[in-house]
């Protein structure tokens, strides 16, 4: 009873620390009981598909939205006590670009630092530098509407770090970009963290979680379902994945009544075009399930042995995909 009057105080040795973080939209609830435990230096990875409350969460971390139940400290700061003091920790770059259209890139940054309280000479410097830094000085002098959509993104974060906050907040950077772009994007947030900051990223992608984040939250229908490293989610479904290709893809259902007599209990499968993925506890059971197959007279193109991937992990976890092209409910 004590510790509900009298909550622990927030931990000032992490960047983010979040416990029982709910928003509702009426009787909806858009975020409901998520804890987070950010450390400083590290990549944290919010994965989840469209919809699950990713943005919401870092909204209301951001001050932007306000917290209907639990509380959030930054960097030890009371989130809905001192939102000023919060605003000052961090730097947020939206789905959305912040940026004017009708702007150069160096005016869009020059205005940001000028209503931080920088100086004209300081502001332009700092333009120039977040310019070549983000490989945009070549387009410096350029309206932002002639920008592509890898470019807005780019000097969207580059505004954000004008203030050159400890904590970054990253909410989906690289939604809509082209695989190039999408690199340079997770380049440049390897140097942000190489250089000293904490990044809070959300994204729909397994891939950038899986290539970015030092931990993953995943979260689903606005609640947190797993917690770990990426490779400790991985571990969770299974040490190795049979990936069966089969001759037919009309033996799909029979293939998956093989593999769940060969393997004792229900596996998690998911069909792809013409192939089965089987998440095993042991490698040494996929020779089983290919003599099986041979019996049941159920012919393979190819079958390969490898790591489960963190697409894996989220249907283990949730029953669906994680699909980035979902509509939200």
């Amino acid at each position: 009873m004590s510790d509900i009057l009298h909550p622990p105080p927030p931990d000032r040795d992490l960047a983010v620390d979040a416990r029982g973080l709910v928003k509702a939209f009426g009787t909806f609830r858009a975020v409901d009981g998520i804890d987070l435990q950010v450390r400083r230096g590290e990549v944290f990875g919010v994965l989840g598909p469209n919809g699950a409350g990713k943005t919401t969460t870092l909204s209301m971390l951001a001050t932007l939205l306000p917290i209907d139940g639990g509380r959030a400290a930054v960097f030890g700061v009371d989130v809905a006590a001192d939102p000023h003091r919060v605003r000052q920790l961090l730097g947020v770059t939206g789905q959305y670009a912040s940026v004017d259209e009708n702007l150069t890139a160096t005016e869009n940054l020059v205005l940001f630092a000028r209503l931080l309280g920088h100086r004209r000479q300081r502001a332009y410097a700092l333009a120039d530098d977040l310019l070549e830094r983000f490989g945009l000085t070549e387009a410096a002098g350029r309206q932002i509407k002639a920008f592509s959509g890898g470019m807005r993104r780019r000097l969207d974060l580059a505004a954000s770090l004008i203030a050159r906050p400890p904590l970054i907040f990253l909410d989906e950077p690289t939604t809509g970009l082209d695989p190039r772009t999408r690199g340079q994007m997770w380049d440049t947030i390897r140097e942000l963290v190489a250089q000293g900051s904490t990044i809070l990223l959300t994204t729909q992608y397994l891939d950038e979680a899986d290539q970015l984040a030092d931990r993953i939250a995943v979260i689903d229908a606005g609640r947190k379902v797993a917690e770990g490293t990426p490779e400790q989610l991985k571990a969770g479904v299974g040490s190795s994945t049979l990936h069966l290709r089969l001759a037919e893809r009309g033996q799909t259902a029979a293939a998956a009544a093989v593999v769940e007599r060969a393997l004792g209990e229900a596996p998690v499968l998911t069909p792809e075009a013409g192939g089965l993925n089987v998440p095993l506890a042991d490698a040494d059971r996929a020779g089983d399930i290919l003599i099986a197959l041979r019996q049941a007279e159920v012919s393979i193109t190819a079958a390969t042995v490898r790591q489960p991937t963190l697409d894996e992990v989220f249907l283990a976890l949730t029953g669906h995909h994680s699909d980035p092209t979902e509509e939200v409910a």
